[in-house]
């Protein structure tokens, strides 16, 4: 899977540090800014996915970039501010926003919407997306061209998995992430269930392999 490359405009350093960490180690390339004018010099000289930006910043009003992107660039941008008059929304969204999101913000929340808005912007399309062999689609996650029958919380565990393919997540995270899992004998329960669903061997599975003192990590 490719990887995404995300500009966070920010100039809070303590709140963009925990920003940053998270939406990395969920897979995410991340290149912060602090100062409207570096973040428009990025966005002519990188190619940026998708754009996190907060609207006070010490050099210009978020809304310039808002406009300089809307004018001459097709990205994608989630405004993350303080402000939450409906007012400042209105504008936000008449700006070229896609999306806004008041702080103290929910860090799932906002990987979340990531993906939504990613997904609505892919170049990729519905039959490319079909030829991989587990794939979302519509809420649902398919094993070819058949909807897997998950349980709410084996769909949290494996489109986190999924999500990261080919790559270990740990135990830890998946816990965490999932306000469900009280246990790591919990957890393990849930993957032997997500074996079985997706006709993984137990023993010698496929695709849902063990990392053993590390996690789990989707391979195929």
């Amino acid at each position: 899977m490719e990887q995404i490359n995300i500009l966070y405009i920010e100039d809070d350093l303590t709140a963009a540090k925990y920003v940053v960490e998270f939406l990395e180690e969920y897979g995410f390339r991340v290149q912060h800014t602090d100062s409207i004018a570096s973040g428009i010099s990025y966005v002519k000289t990188c190619k940026f996915d998708l754009i996190l930006l907060d609207l006070h910043l010490p050099d210009f009003d978020g809304f310039e970039l808002l406009k300089n992107c809307n004018k001459n660039h097709a990205i994608p941008i989630i405004v993350i501010s303080a402000i939450s008059n409906t007012s400042t929304k209105i504008k936000a969204f008449r700006y070229g926003a896609i999306d806004y999101m008041v702080k103290p913000i929910d860090l799932l929340e906002l990987e979340a919407r990531i993906w939504v808005h990613l997904g609505k912007f892919s170049a990729i399309g519905e039959e490319e997306k079909k030829k991989e062999l587990f794939y979302i689609e519509n809420g649902a996650i398919y094993l070819k061209d058949k909807i897997i029958d998950f349980t709410p919380i084996e769909f949290e565990i494996f489109e986190i998995l999924l999500k990261n393919r080919n790559r270990t997540i740990s135990r830890e995270r998946l816990a965490n992430a999932l306000s469900s899992l009280t246990s790591h004998r919990t957890l393990d329960y849930h993957i032997k269930n997500i074996r079985k669903k997706i006709g993984d061997e137990s023993k010698n599975p496929t695709y849902l392999k063990t990392e053993y003192g590390m996690g789990y990590k989707l391979v195929f």
